[in-house]
């Protein structure tokens, strides 16, 4: 099955520039509707309001972190299969394995480029 390029892709970083890095990433790419959230509350709220295909979500983040979002997600049975990439800069063995214990379905670290993303995206998704 291809990959939906007019998909919902929500990016979630407490960093403005990193939000834009990464939704100008996801434009290179060829994703058409790219939306972002400061922290995890306002993202969780934007993905009950919506329909999303995608979340890149950094880890560290206040009062939510993206590991407490991730959680959130797998609880709702609405949310429960939507695709989750976990975005953090420590590359900690133990936070891999927490991370899929919570059910993402990948991680990258940080710093990446557009082929990275869009090799993760590709192992999530399939190839576009």
């Amino acid at each position: 099955m291809a990959v939906d390029m007019n998909m919902n892709v929500l990016v979630v970083d407490d960093y403005n520039t990193m939000r834009r890095i990464i939704g100008n990433l996801l434009k290179q790419l060829g994703f058409k509707n790219v939306q972002d959230a400061a922290d995890g509350s306002a993202a969780l709220k934007l993905l009950r309001e919506g329909t999303f295909g995608l979340v890149i979500s950094d880890w560290n983040m206040e009062p939510m972190t993206g590991l407490q979002l991730l959680q959130e997600v797998r609880a709702d049975t609405k949310l429960k299969a939507l695709p989750f990439i976990m975005v953090t800069a420590e590359s900690k063995v133990e936070n891999v394995a927490t991370a899929k214990e919570a059910g993402v379905n990948n991680y990258i670290v940080k710093p990446f480029n557009a082929e990275t993303l869009k090799q993760k995206i590709t192992a999530v998704l399939g190839a576009f």
